[in-house]
């Protein structure tokens, strides 16, 4: 019994894409026919065995790679444009780059997750239909695909909303320090498994300033960390240079937070006689 399946598109990129993995097929007695109509290429694939499962699951892999690098990213930029129109089109392209970076830097099993949703359904669609018109078919018989995509851009939102929002932070505190005249010559910052001791000029040690956050703590149920206290005493004293002593050796996020708002105020340091006295004493205070 012969099984037959045509996809129509009008596009060569795709019909070239098909044809040249259509014939890397391994699977007998499976034979490929292209025919050219007014409007569409008609690329077809014919079966004559009886392992139909097989066939539909191979002829559905084709298709849902084919989808995924010639389609996925316009649908990107038609959920971005559908649902958060709001956005500038900068923004909306911001949002677009960082859904693509996810996208070629997520984990194995989420692209099989992705993927095997359109495959299956394509199956679903091939086992019952004779032809399909590649266009249409996206648009209309992905739901399942569609919902996955719809979820990675709103992850890329959410993130794009916290990028943005740490970055008018970030601005607003350089605008605060370089209005300011420095209050102190510098500051030693030792900083070890993201806690921290600061000492003055003198090597004495300045205690970390809590108050700015007592009345938070009072009006609401946020729990502020020893960064956050460190920073606001940072920010206080505005020292005209902070030397970072990494105990741990470890840049990380609140480090780097240092080195946006203070610029080049910050003088990071590993290998001093201050850094060796700490590593010596483990920091046993913490």
């Amino acid at each position: 019994m012969l099984k037959s399946f045509c996809i129509k598109t009008n596009n060569n990129k795709i019909t070239n894409y098909l044809l040249e993995n259509y014939k890397k097929i391994t699977l007998e007695n499976t034979y490929i026919s292209s025919l050219k109509f007014k409007v569409y290429n008609n690329v077809i694939l014919h079966y004559k065995g009886n392992n139909l499962d097989l066939f539909y699951n191979t002829f559905s892999e084709i298709i849902s790679s084919c989808i995924i690098q010639f389609y996925e990213k316009s649908i990107i930029n038609r959920i971005i444009s559908s649902n958060y129109f709001y956005f500038s089109h900068i923004e909306q392209q911001k949002i677009f780059h960082i859904v693509n970076n996810y996208l070629d830097n997520n984990e194995l099993n989420e692209c099989i997750i992705r993927k095997n949703s359109i495959k299956a359904s394509c199956y679903d669609y091939f086992a019952n239909n004779k032809t399909a018109i590649l266009d249409g078919f996206i648009n209309f018989r992905l739901n399942d695909y569609i919902k996955i995509m719809d979820c990675i851009v709103d992850l890329a939102v959410n993130k794009f909303v916290i990028d943005r929002e740490y970055s008018e932070f970030i601005n607003l505190l350089k605008s605060y320090i370089n209005s300011k005249c420095p209050n102190k010559s510098y500051i030693h910052l030792i900083y070890n498994n993201q806690e921290s001791i600061l000492l003055d000029e003198f090597k004495n040690e300045i205690s970390i300033n809590n108050n700015a956050f007592d009345n938070s703590k009072l009006v609401s149920d946020i729990s502020f960390s020893t960064n956050d206290y460190t920073l606001n005493t940072l920010l206080t004293l505005l020292p005209e240079k902070i030397y970072i002593h990494l105990i741990d050796n470890v840049e990380d996020e609140f480090i780097n937070t240092l080195k946006l708002i203070f610029s080049d105020r910050i003088h990071l340091c590993n290998d001093c006689n201050i850094c060796e006295l700490f590593k010596l004493n483990k920091i046993k205070k913490w």
